[in-house]
């Protein structure tokens, strides 16, 4: 179908332009690259927190230089640790999991359903007296069964947890992704809708919350007026993890935030014409996502009747042309999908641990979990769609054409593949 190839599909990258490299200059410029003082500070971390808040109805939110970080210190604002259990779906990414282990708590699995996140069936068969938060992922730009996570949540005195690295601009009958739970953390990585290369931000309501975020970002204290650090102040005598967004990074994800409507808009629009081109295809089954208008957009998840079909049908789009620059392929079988699949986290399967007495596994408040399973076959509905399913990045960048190209290339070997 094509023999010229489609954009990246770096969401956020590609809108890349003359408005950050104003804002990254100023910094340069000013020589003041980090947040909290310098020689003439542009105070841009500042101003994306308080535009970011502004533009999604937070409360308060505190950049940081991952989102990986942003889940470990989500876990010690909530002071998650050894004797604790926090529920997590099995198609997430492998952060999500490591941020639980790192805590000392131990991670619960619990199943998918079609709109590939959380299944609040199970959810609500699997919390129990050892669970002390959940931690509902976002997946691929789409929130799923949110809202239901959450009065579940509220129901059984259960902290929420969201993780939005994938979903920044996405929302919930109105409602932006990170202000159903306790915390919400976003990603500003490459592959995100926005980025700065690397960086996130942490959001949540609560005044009390936030000063514990706050201390745990930076050195474990709060700062005074001038940027200085205040150790006085008992409520926040924590250890922190130093992961401080600097001004540059700052000033990248500012211009960035002010284009995302732009971006998301332009995926999700690319995204649903595909769908909506591909809806009378006996045998392709798609996604199902509850809010579409809260979708951003970023991907295509496509069911099959098998998993040697997904592989076919991958591979059979890939020799279409529907590529990116150098023959990157667009769309693979989610048995591709690496780290994001719980059955293909060696590190999770076998237990392992960064310390010699195999912590968390090994802490003594942790025995509750020793028949707790992470090999496949522990999720039943998880493995099946993994087996079965593929995925298309959709770019933000793509031309009416392009979109035309992808239509006719799906739907050509979904004839081939499917008869």
């Amino acid at each position: 179908m094509r023999t010229l190839a489609l954009p990246h599909e770096f969401p956020g990258a590609n809108w890349i332009g003359e408005e950050e490299r104003v804002l990254v200059e100023r910094v340069v410029m000013a020589r003041s690259p980090f947040r909290f003082y310098g020689e003439n500070p542009q105070r841009m971390v500042d101003t994306l927190e308080r535009e970011w808040c502004a533009s999604f109805g937070h409360g308060h939110a505190v950049a940081v230089a991952s989102a990986t970080s942003g889940l470990s210190i989500a876990m010690s604002a909530l002071r998650i640790g050894p004797g604790d259990e926090v529920l997590l779906p099995g198609y997430l990414w492998i952060s999500c999991v490591a941020a639980v282990v790192r805590s000392g708590a131990i991670p619960r699995l619990v199943d998918i359903d079609d709109s590939f996140t959380i299944d609040p069936v199970d959810l609500e068969r699997k919390i129990g007296p050892r669970t002390r938060a959940v931690l509902v992922v976002h997946m691929n730009g789409a929130p799923g069964h949110v809202a239901e996570v959450a009065a579940i949540c509220e129901r059984r005195s259960v902290a929420l947890i969201e993780d939005c690295a994938q979903a920044a601009g996405a929302s919930s009958g109105g409602r932006a992704v990170g202000r159903f739970g306790a915390i919400g953390v976003f990603s500003f990585q490459l592959n995100k809708n926005i980025t700065s290369g690397e960086g996130g931000m942490v959001v949540c309501e609560d005044p009390a919350l936030h000063r514990r975020i706050v201390a745990l970002h930076d050195l474990g204290y709060a700062r005074d007026v001038n940027g200085r650090l205040d150790t006085g102040d008992e409520s926040c005598q924590l250890w922190g993890y130093g992961v401080r967004m600097s001004e540059l990074a700052g000033a990248l994800a500012l211009a960035q935030l002010r284009k995302l409507p732009r971006i998301a808009d332009a995926m999700r629009a690319a995204k649903w014409r595909i769908r909506e081109g591909l809806s009378d295809i006996p045998g392709l089954g798609l996604r199902t996502i509850p809010c579409p208008a809260g979708d951003t957009g970023p991907f295509l998840i496509t069911l099959l009747r098998d998993e040697e079909t997904a592989r076919r049908f991958a591979a059979a789009v890939h020799s279409e042309g529907i590529a990116g620059p150098g023959g990157r392929p667009l769309c693979v079988s989610m048995r591709d999908w690496g780290l994001h699949w719980y059955s293909n986290i060696p590190s999770l399967v076998r237990r392992t641990s960064n310390s010699r007495d195999g912590f968390p596994w090994s802490h003594p408040q942790n025995s509750f979990a020793a028949g707790y399973d992470y090999d496949v076959g522990a999720l039943p509905s998880c493995d099946d769609l993994h087996a079965r399913s593929a995925i298309l990045s959709i770019g933000s960048t793509l031309a009416e054409q392009d979109v035309d190209d992808i239509i006719l290339a799906l739907r050509k070997v979904a004839r081939l593949v499917l008869s």
